[in-house]
């Protein structure tokens, strides 16, 4: 059985967060804003069913699926952008991809201890994320 991602995690570190951004296309203002931020995950799992909150004093984005599903999302808050996106396990990593407007476009989430790790990746930028538990 998969690790269970449950919890409430803090933004530790954040690498690269504005090539990133400006590989999704998000304007200057949003992205200097977006560098000064601390957002903090809540995650739920359910088995192969998950919902992942990012919640910040700027923003917040929540988005729900289940595990090998493909299903339509809208970044709202984010570049609002609309892609068809699909979550897999990878072994104990959660692997997304997210077809749209922009080429090789996703994520992967993993955990080790008490730290959760966050790759993004649009185009050829990669922004590496860590959170700690808190709860």
């Amino acid at each position: 059985m998969p690790v269970n991602y449950s919890g409430t995690w803090d933004m530790d570190t954040n690498e690269n967060l504005e090539g990133y951004m400006v590989a999704l296309g998000i304007d200057f203002a949003t992205r200097k804003i977006a560098r000064m931020l601390k957002p903090q995950k809540v995650i739920e799992q359910d088995g192969d069913n998950f919902i992942i909150k990012t919640i910040s004093t700027f923003r917040n984005y929540s988005c729900s699926f289940t595990i090998g599903q493909e299903f339509e999302e809208i970044t709202k808050g984010l570049d609002n952008r609309k892609c068809q996106t699909v979550v897999n396990w990878d072994n104990d990593k959660l692997v997304c991809v997210q077809k749209g407007e922009k080429n090789n476009r996703g994520w992967t989430h993993w955990i080790d201890g008490d730290t959760l790790y966050l790759e993004l990746q649009c185009e050829e930028q990669i922004c590496k994320q860590t959170y700690k538990r808190t709860a």
